[in-house]
């Protein structure tokens, strides 16, 4: 009989975090298929349980992807983890579910934290209505052609950035956004867990005397 695809949610941060069901699949499946076998493998120790793993990052998805899906059709029940979060958002995930769909294989979602929904929930700002953008692109013009895109949604946005993109990023899209209420969420369920809460501008003058560490999401009021 065919196998089953899990896609596993983990801890963002905090390991306590860790849901019981994630627990049971991991310890169930026969392998697991993750973004970075080091990090994972830290997780599977402390969760005290042994599997063997399978590399899926952005570099090796692909040609992983259809490996995997012949395991798994082979019988095999696999777990897909990223090194945080749910895979397939904003992270490697996506060419593996599409593959195991085309096949027929069945695909069951093992849900968890979440670092978008811990920092729009904490945020202050409207919840009813939210766009989760992710990272907006590298390049300066890119940048800002995708934010005069977004100027006009009135759903909150949620960015990720990189800290070393915040200093640039920050004033971009105060310049194309406007100075709206924002949140900056940095270090969730971490020792060092953080929110700046006020206009972009606030926000901004913040970090000019600091240096940015530390995972990060922002959210932005949407048009008023």
């Amino acid at each position: 009989m065919t196998g089953t695809l899990y896609l596993v949610a983990t801890p963002i941060g905090n390991l306590g975090d860790v849901t019981r069901r994630a627990v049971t699949t991991l310890s169930d499946v026969d392998f697991v298929a993750c973004e970075d076998t080091r990090h994972t493998g830290r997780l599977l120790l402390h969760l005290g349980i042994d599997k063997p793993m399978v590399r899926c990052d952005d570099h090796t998805e692909k040609r992983a992807a259809p490996r995997i899906c012949e395991r798994i059709e082979a019988g095999e029940n696999a777990a897909l983890v990223s090194d945080a979060g749910t895979p397939g958002v904003s992270d490697p995930g996506y060419s593996v579910v599409a593959q195991a769909l085309a096949r027929n294989i069945r695909i069951i979602p093992i849900p968890g934290p979440s670092s978008i929904l811990a920092a729009l929930c904490a945020s202050g700002l409207p919840t009813h209505a939210f766009r989760f953008e992710g990272y907006l692109p590298v390049k300066g013009g890119a940048r800002h052609r995708r934010l005069a895109e977004l100027s006009n949604d009135d759903a909150t946005q949620v960015f990720f950035i990189p800290p070393h993109k915040l200093r640039t990023w920050l004033p971009d899209i105060r310049e194309v956004l406007g100075d709206r209420p924002a949140c900056l969420a940095r270090e969730l369920t971490k020792k060092f867990e953080e929110f700046q809460r006020g206009p972009l501008s606030d926000i901004e003058s913040a970090w000019k005397t600091r240096t940015p560490k530390g995972e990060m999401v922002l959210l932005v009021a949407g048009k008023s």
